[in-house]
């Protein structure tokens, strides 16, 4: 009986950064899914931090949360939305986990007195991160490395990478390398020079890719496919382009099949598996191309500005617009802009709107300057952690009569303190990984919009976040109209609030935007567009 032995791809980038290897790396996850093939995805990441959580959004992107409470890297988002692949914190290993590690075995006494180095000590702990997947019940493995080749922050990823290549057989591990082609206007010309030094700086290394995906705005010619197979030593059939797709990041997966970019990994690394089955994606893809109607819907936040700071909520939008049949024009506002006087003017047009999560007190007064419109001129109103908090203040201080209602987090003055500090948050003073985080069970109370949209009683959502909702306050908001539609059965902490007489109104302290899926839109989410859509098909 043949010993079953777990493959291994490897995907790495050249060039410039941003080239799109998480998405990339997602979609071949999902292309094998389809064709039968057990996968697993891990990302490596050379920077310093233990992990993703400390890091501010304006310089790395949206903290994804996973199931157990890691805080990782925004790329772990694309490979839960277009795969099965289970995920966890230890699929995000950065230089930091892996220094810290060395460090603490060093520190007990486990290399005998040995002198530390980064070879072999740092590369067989990356190595030992690399396998921890290997087993019978898994045939291939993903890992995405952070960053450029030849970036030194890089280097000891890019050593173990050669080295499991070497021990693990050649046969069973395959480079990919996504690279950039660019295209000069003035010229009008595809460059492929960056291609060749990028895989030279590989082979400089010791890595020789054996698939190149190029990033280019122009179709490649035969004749460019043949002279970078040449020039880059990777046989011609193992090239191929990778073109902005034109609608949808949805369309990637049947773009990348029809290069026949799985088949080539298969074949690569001699895998069994069956014809792809990609029928609901394509189904998808129709559905994106062919909605039936279209609405605006402005999401008020801090960090608008860059538009990865909120992927996940972005993107579980659009899967509520597939969902509803409808092409969603979403509105990034900045909370700072926002004020009593001119929400009207600036939010009138809009058939929804969505306060997403943050930290810190920029923005807060126009974030509950946007509830409040929304709340007495009956918009559908979606608050993701922070904005069930914004929720829970404006309620109380232009309903429940707490004129200086606030949350601890930013007024240590007020009397009303209707959100504060979680009781085992107050002696924590490391600020890394000690957070309310990782999914939480939340029980949704009877005839409530959020029991209706999730057709349950019992779910479990992921939490990020130290401040909640003040329980002292509770009896009072609820005899003032506020609705406590989930509480934490175990903590008896609310998780949901919503209010009667209102089209959809509802806060959430946990981030469903992690578990929504273009295949499978969260409900929440749907329920929300779906509100939408009626409100701009009364108007």
């Amino acid at each position: 009986m043949t010993k079953h032995v777990t493959k291994h791809v490897f995907i790495t980038g050249g060039v410039v950064s941003s080239l799109g290897k998480g998405l990339t790396t997602a979609c071949i996850g999902a292309l094998l899914e389809t064709r039968g093939v057990r996968v697993r995805i891990q990302k490596f990441d050379p920077y310093i931090n233990v992990d993703a959580g400390t890091m501010n959004p304006f310089q790395h992107g949206e903290v994804y949360v996973t199931v157990d409470g890691g805080e990782t890297d925004l790329d772990l988002g694309h490979y839960e939305r277009y795969t099965t692949t289970p995920l966890s914190r230890s699929s995000n290993i950065t230089s930091g986990r892996i220094y810290q590690n060395v460090i603490n075995k060093e520190r007990k006494g486990a290399y005998l007195g040995g002198c530390v180095q980064v070879v072999p000590h740092i590369t067989n702990e990356i190595k030992a991160h690399i396998r921890q997947w290997d087993g019978p019940e898994v045939d291939i493995v993903l890992s995405e490395l952070g960053g450029t080749a030849g970036d030194i922050e890089g280097m000891a990823f890019m050593e173990a990478f050669r080295q499991f290549a070497y021990e693990h057989g050649r046969e069973n591990v395959a480079f990919l390398h996504l690279t950039l082609v660019p295209y000069l206007r003035a010229s009008g010309e595809l460059k492929t020079k960056p291609t060749q030094q990028s895989v030279g700086v590989l082979r400089q290394i010791g890595i020789q890719p054996d698939l190149l995906v190029c990033r280019t705005e122009k179709p490649l010619t035969q004749e460019m496919r043949d002279k970078i197979a040449m020039f880059c030593n990777v046989e011609k059939q193992y090239v191929f382009d990778e073109r902005d797709v034109e609608h949808s990041i949805y369309e990637l997966p049947l773009q990348l099949h029809q290069s026949g970019l799985d088949e080539a990994v298969i074949r690569r690394l001699g895998l069994q598996a069956g014809p792809a089955k990609l029928e609901p994606w394509q189904n998808l893809v129709h559905g994106i191309l062919n909605p039936k109607s279209t609405i605006d819907i402005a999401v008020v936040g801090k960090y608008v500005e860059l538009k990865d700071a909120y992927k996940s909520v972005y993107e579980a939008i659009d899967h509520a617009g597939i969902a509803n049949q409808c092409d969603i024009k979403v509105h990034r506002i900045n909370a700072e802009e926002i004020t009593d006087d001119n929400a009207g003017k600036r939010l009138r047009s809009m058939a929804g709107i969505l306060v997403p999560g943050g930290f810190g007190e920029r923005g807060i007064e126009g974030k509950i300057s946007a509830v409040r419109f929304a709340r007495e001129n009956k918009v559908p109103y979606y608050g993701l952690c922070l904005g069930m908090q914004i929720a829970v203040i404006e309620f109380a201080r232009h309903v429940a009569d707490m004129k200086d209602a606030h949350s601890s987090e930013f007024s240590r003055e007020t009397q009303h303190p209707v959100i504060s500090l979680l009781k085992e948050q107050r002696n924590i003073k490391d600020m890394g990984g000690t957070m309310r985080l990782g999914a939480q069970p939340c029980r949704l109370a009877d005839g409530t919009v959020s029991r209706a949209a999730y057709g349950t009683t019992d779910v479990m959502e992921r939490h990020r976040h130290r401040y909640e909702f003040n329980n002292e306050f509770r009896a009072r908001l609820v005899e003032r109209g506020l609705v406590i539609a989930g509480v934490n059965p175990e903590l008896d902490l609310v998780e949901i609030v919503e209010l009667k007489d209102h089209p959809f109104f509802v806060g959430v302290q946990f981030h469903p935007e992690f578990q929504s899926k273009p295949l499978k839109a969260h409900p929440l989410f749907a329920a929300f567009v779906g509100a939408a859509i009626k409100r701009s098909q009364a108007k």
